[in-house]
């Protein structure tokens, strides 16, 4: 489906009928990275929609001329969100650049927002502390198959290198990368556009609707020693460092996020 204003354009997929629950990706791939994991927790749970998102220079959602920041990006979800939903209560799932877009959406839906899911989301910030970048469970042979392209974008996100990893990759991840429009990804937009105007967190109250907040020990992206100020902000807060695993731990430790990603939505938002 398309949702189009002006000379911008955001597609998304929609899943199931009841409480909606707006799911957004990582930068340089699509909702596919997303909807692959998610779905299947839903097998045997009714009572949500599931509404994936494309964001705004990813997979088929295009943009004008006139968007060029992360603000300009939330800007438009919103707009999307007040034309699909129409004042409804929903809540969020984000994972990295996805979940920075989430915080923002949240900060400015506060009497709508009734649940928050995080996977190793930016934070409002330039600097990070990030762990070392190691790499684990080497399978060489099957990287050394791959295209150059392939093979560094695996080296910069993955860092338990096995085969299946490295072919959940390949089936969830790497299609929405050529996609992605990388010439404005790789332009100087980040230097002045990549945050949004005010920091989400020191915009809201305390907030006590249920939060999970996932990230990975090993993840050298966006690390983990920098969220400790979630659980001041959120009452409510599920708040999970998982070792075995770096920015993609919905890849690395699949089964042990979508249990608690179940858990949040079973015991939540119901």
């Amino acid at each position: 489906m398309i949702f189009k204003k002006e000379d911008n354009q955001l597609f998304y997929e929609k899943y199931g009928e009841g409480h909606p629950i707006i799911i957004l990706h990582a930068m340089g791939t699509d909702h596919r990275s997303m909807k692959s994991w998610v779905e299947p927790i839903f097998n045997h749970i009714n009572g949500f929609k599931r509404i994936y998102l494309d964001i705004p220079e990813h997979g088929l959602s295009k943009i004008g001329s006139c968007i060029k920041s992360t603000q300009n990006f939330l800007d438009l979800i919103q707009s999307f969100i007040e034309s699909e939903l129409n004042q409804q209560p929903f809540s969020l799932v984000g994972h990295s650049y996805g979940g920075y877009l989430a915080q923002g959406i949240m900060s400015e839906n506060k009497d709508l927002v009734r649940g928050l899911c995080l996977l190793a989301p930016v934070l409002h910030q330039r600097d990070r502390n990030l762990p070392d970048k190691v790499f684990r469970e080497v399978d060489n042979e099957y990287l050394d198959s791959l295209n150059p392209d392939i093979k560094s974008a695996i080296n910069t996100l993955l860092v338990y290198q096995k085969k299946e990893n490295i072919q959940l990759f390949l089936e969830e991840v790497q299609p929405g990368r050529l996609l992605a429009n990388r010439k404005f990804l790789l332009s100087d937009w980040r230097k002045e556009g990549y945050l949004i105007k005010n920091d989400p967190l020191n915009h809201t109250d305390l907030l006590d609707y249920p939060t999970l907040l996932l990230l990975g020990k090993q993840d050298s992206i966006c690390g983990y020693i920098d969220y400790t100020p979630f659980l001041e902000k959120f009452s409510n807060l599920t708040f999970t460092i998982l070792d075995q695993a770096g920015h993609l731990m919905q890849i690395e430790k699949r089964e042990v996020v979508q249990s608690l990603f179940k858990d949040w939505v079973v015991s939540s938002l119901k």
